[in-house]
């Protein structure tokens, strides 16, 4: 996959299969509008290109947008299209004076002019240009005069999936790990440096690396202990992960701390990605260390249990 980070540096195709979407998470539902794209590109010979842009339209466009989480970092979502098989993958950088061009001049200079867009590919209700005044009516009208054909994946389809990234972002927020991971259709993920903490694991039984993520902007899950899967240069470990401030021992901050089964590494200033795989318990405040030690012991049981069903 080619990626380009401006539309200046991309060359004009003679026959590009196009959609465009912020695609945060790059959902299921995502997955259906990028599978009929590459269906059309293999049918007509062309080339596959996804249009997205960076940052968050809402986070320049609107004022109630402060604070907005993502499922997604601008490098996971570059990660995920690759394994997609997509061609070329464009990220715009979404500005104010971006957000003020006309949907005509958004076909035009950008869809016509800067990609050489034959076919578009969108999801119902997919809106474009200022004020989102663009529409597939809009488009289906005018796709003559541009020189290009349109393709509305049907509301019925996308309304039977049920999936949205505020609907997945509710679920993390909830505690309703297995529901996100069935909508994204894939694990929830974060990914960050691992730091040092104050290592009160480690004298009780049970290390843990303390996440620090590489994008704040990344929404963290409702608090609470979680069963992972741990990748680390390349292998994989289980383990479990508490999201939280540590009540018990009057903790104020909130910390991402994972415990891995069988990894005895000091991993400090490294990469870690973890897998979120199921919601074990909300976090508590226990009346001492070895009431904490023995619920940890339950939940490493647990934990282990939920794998071997995997």
């Amino acid at each position: 996959m080619k990626i380009y980070h401006s539309l200046e540096t991309f060359p004009r195709l003679e026959l590009g299969v196009v959609t465009s979407g912020t695609f945060d998470g790059v959902h299921l539902g995502h997955r259906k509008i990028l599978a009929r794209l590459l269906e059309i590109t293999r049918q007509s010979g062309g080339q596959s290109v996804v249009l997205t842009f960076w940052p968050h339209p809402r986070t320049v466009v609107s004022e109630d947008s402060q604070g907005l989480q993502l499922l997604s970092t601008i490098e996971e979502k570059i990660e995920l299209f690759a394994g997609l098989g997509i061609d070329h993958l464009v990220i715009v950088p979404f500005t104010r004076a971006f957000s003020e061009l006309s949907s005509d001049a958004f076909i035009i200079q950008i869809l016509v002019e800067k990609i050489g867009t034959k076919k578009l590919v969108i999801g119902y209700d997919h809106r474009f240009g200022r004020n989102r005044e663009g529409s597939f009516e809009f488009l289906k009208e005018h796709c003559a005069i541009y020189g290009f054909d349109v393709e509305e994946i049907p509301r019925e389809d996308i309304e039977n999936m049920a999936i949205s990234s505020s609907r997945i972002r509710k679920a993390l927020a909830t505690g309703h790990i297995q529901e996100a991971n069935e909508l994204l259709g894939r694990p929830y993920s974060l990914v960050g440096n691992v730091v040092k903490g104050k290592q009160l694991g480690r004298t009780i039984g049970f290390p843990t690396a303390n996440l620090h993520l590489h994008e704040s902007y990344k929404l963290v899950p409702m608090n609470g202990v979680y069963v992972i899967h741990a990748d680390h240069e390349g292998k994989r470990f289980q383990g479990m992960l508490n999201i939280g401030v540590r009540p018990t021992v009057d903790g104020t901050l909130r910390t991402i701390e994972a415990h891995l089964f069988d990894f005895d590494q000091e991993i400090y200033g490294e990469d870690l990605k973890l897998d979120l795989l199921h919601y074990l318990r909300p976090e508590q405040k226990f009346a001492g260390l070895d009431a904490l030690v023995s619920q940890l012991m339950i939940d490493r049981e647990s934990a282990i249990s939920f794998l071997a069903k995997m």
